[in-house]
């Protein structure tokens, strides 16, 4: 069981690989003209392909979750909530959030949906156990 804490740093760094992957997608970072893209002002971005596209959405889909996320945590913790009540959410979040990134890179729509399910009932569990 990850503990909020951990929970918290793992997921900013989660959050921080997603939007990083997004942008190399999107740029087509790997090659030279690309590089050019990312390093610069970004002024003339190809469209994004597909995959390019879902990881922008998830990127962003991951930080409007981690601001619920961190405010449930923030919650807990104010109101002196054992570590042992919010461990189980915690670890919900974070892991579901590894794999609905995989999920949605992937493209497999229904499970995603259920993922991003578990990783929400995680942060309602922190949430429920502050009250």
């Amino acid at each position: 069981m990850l503990t909020d804490v951990q929970a918290l740093v793992y997921s900013t760094y989660l959050t921080l690989a997603m939007l990083l992957t997004a942008s190399v997608l999107r740029a087509r970072a790997w090659a030279p003209p690309g590089l050019v893209i990312a390093l610069g002002n970004r002024d003339d971005v190809p469209p994004p392909t597909a995959l390019a596209a879902r990881a922008d959405r998830a990127g962003k889909n991951m930080l409007e979750g981690l601001l619920l996320f961190v405010a449930a945590v923030a919650a807990a913790r104010y109101a002196g909530v054992t570590q042992e009540k919010v461990e189980l959410g915690a670890t919900l979040f974070f892991w579901a959030r590894v794999v609905y990134f995989g999920v949605y890179l992937a493209g497999i729509p229904y499970l995603r949906t259920a993922v991003w399910a578990v990783a929400t009932v995680g942060t309602f569990m922190i949430a429920r156990a502050a009250l």
